[in-house]
């Protein structure tokens, strides 16, 4: 199966950052995007919800101008990262977000991504990647001991 081309374009070193819980925002995701790997954020980092298109706005603006003011600086795209639990009450909004701005990589993860989900996915143009930790654990929690 070949990369999607966000993935093949052009990186420093094949890595895409953690999208780390609080930890993650504008100022280390545009750090990661210059530094040629792609960065990125959970979308509930944006609190409240309605800042989520200002930090894409952000993103986007200041690794356009990096890339601008140093042509031939790789500058890596950028990733959100959605809780697809049930729990998260944000997810259809935020959804709505990233397909508006075009989010180049998501990321989803705790749970299979919702039809719904995979669904608008391509229609912004991104790469999904999905991570299902969730389902495992609970499988593996339900499994009889063996001997």
């Amino acid at each position: 199966m070949a990369l999607p081309p966000v993935l093949s374009g052009p990186l420093s070193v094949p890595v895409v950052a953690s999208p780390m819980f609080i930890a993650s925002g504008p100022d280390l995701v545009v750090a990661q995007c210059t530094s040629g790997i792609i960065g990125s954020f959970p979308a509930l980092n944006a609190r409240p919800a309605s800042l989520l298109g200002d930090w894409l706005d952000e993103i986007t603006e200041r690794c356009n101008a990096f890339q601008k003011a140093n042509p031939d600086a790789i500058v890596a795209p950028f990733a959100v990262n959605q809780i697809v639990h049930r729990s998260n009450d944000r997810l259809e909004q935020d959804m709505a977000t990233i397909v508006e701005h075009q989010v180049p990589i998501v990321i989803t993860s705790s749970a299979p991504a919702p039809r719904s989900t995979r669904r608008c996915i391509p229609t912004a143009g991104s790469s999904c990647t999905t991570s299902s930790t969730m389902p495992s654990r609970t499988r593996q929690s339900r499994r009889e001991p063996t001997a």
